[in-house]
């Protein structure tokens, strides 16, 4: 058996970015040991993808960024644009794998800092106080650890019940041009000009590398995922028809499954066992965004080690951000506003600095109010007049 004094259960982005916001040795006269748990290489383990998100001058993870951005740029159904330029801010992207190579040569400096692969079947607390981790190795043997605390990212096995369940569901190509086509100083956040579903919306994002090579994904807000070869034909569509790009190469293909729900995540599920990351509620339901609430929630745990408090995650967004976001979820799913209108309005009529730190959910007061003004207020006013008699209902 392994102790520690604390186990990291997933070694995805808020696995990893835990790890690497603990106290090292030399930060505290005792550091804690720490083993982090990822899944062996197979069908458990998640495969590369990218992150986004913003922040203002050099940062911490700087040297994993792929790329970035001062320049965002939204697109309308019938081609009209918003351009906005974000400075101090600039949006930022990395790739999974170059993260995980930059935490992993910050934790071979940390003796006290270890990796274990196993796919991880139990997390019990035990009526000593401590927690029991069990799972097995790559070769299905057995793997228990004990600990005082326990982070676990996994997914909860079932999801929590709620008012509105959505997804965010998309597939992306990572492709080079014949020809230069890409303005490399700006990101398509949004680009409405893609056939637009039944139910929900659909746009395309672009975040480009170079004159002729970006990252194209085609997204929608719905309430179930694509098949393969349907994402493969709307990114057809979209590079082909829509950016006019020619002949493309795809080099690489990422794909993934965002929850948009108002359900309410548990930060701690029994005794001293906490969730982070997706699971631990970090996803801004109305936009998607996850890693830069990791970040602060990384950072308030490790700060609660550091002063040798409880290190119970905080919340990543304020009540009342969960509330406008059930609001919109509510009206996108009820049909009440047309999705692709109202951000495109948003872009158009809230500064950049404003409007994303109301993306990112540290918007002040008076700041939400602005934004949601510029809103369609009577669907969004009946969509809060609803809200509190709907029951929240689990997931199928």
């Amino acid at each position: 058996m392994l102790d520690a004094d604390i186990v990291i259960v997933g070694a995805g982005a808020a696995g990893l970015s835990l790890a690497h916001r603990l106290p090292a040795a030399g930060a505290r006269r005792t550091a804690p040991s720490v083993a982090l748990v990822g899944a062996p290489p197979g069908p458990l383990r998640a495969p590369a993808r990218t992150w986004c998100f913003w922040e203002a001058g050099p940062g911490r993870f700087d040297p994993a960024v792929t790329a970035s951005w001062e320049w965002l740029r939204v697109r309308g159904p019938r081609g009209a644009v918003v351009r906005r330029h974000i400075a101090p801010l600039r949006y930022k992207m990395i790739r999974s794998d170059d993260f995980e190579a930059l935490v992993d040569r910050d934790l071979a400096r940390r003796p006290l800092t270890r990796r274990v692969e196993a796919t991880v079947t139990a997390v019990a607390a035990q009526p000593d106080g401590t927690v029991r981790v069990r799972g097995t190795d790559a070769a299905g043997g057995p793997v228990e650890l004990r600990a005082r605390w326990v982070f676990d990212s996994r997914p909860a096995p079932r999801p929590p019940a709620a008012r509105t369940r959505l997804l965010q569901h998309f597939r992306g190509w990572f492709v080079r041009t014949e020809r230069p086509v890409f303005d490399p100083a700006v990101v398509d956040l949004m680009d409405f000009r893609t056939p637009q579903p039944a139910r929900g919306l659909s746009f395309g994002y672009v975040l480009p590398t170079g004159r002729r090579t970006a990252l194209v994904e085609y997204t929608e807000f719905g309430p179930a995922p694509l098949t393969r070869a349907a994402y493969d034909r709307a990114l057809d569509d979209y590079t082909r028809r829509v950016l006019g790009t020619g002949g493309i190469r795809v080099l690489s293909t990422e794909q993934g499954v965002i929850p948009m729900t108002d359900a309410v995540f548990p930060r701690r599920t029994a005794g001293p066992v906490f969730r982070i990351g997706v699971a631990g509620g970090a996803t801004r339901p109305s936009t998607g965004y996850t890693f830069a609430a990791v970040q602060r929630q990384s950072d308030a745990v490790a700060g609660a080690v550091r002063a040798g408090r409880r290190p119970v995650p905080p919340p990543p967004y304020p009540g009342r951000c969960r509330l406008m976001d059930a609001v919109l979820l509510r009206a996108l799913d009820t049909g009440r506003v047309d999705g692709p209108d109202l951000f495109f309005r948003l872009f158009d009529r809230v500064p950049a600095g404003r409007l994303l730190r109301f993306l990112d959910g540290r918007a002040r007061l008076y700041e939400d109010l602005v934004v949601g003004a510029r809103a369609p207020v009577l669907p969004m006013l009946r969509t809060a007049a609803e809200l509190p008699w709907l029951r929240r209902r689990p997931a199928p």
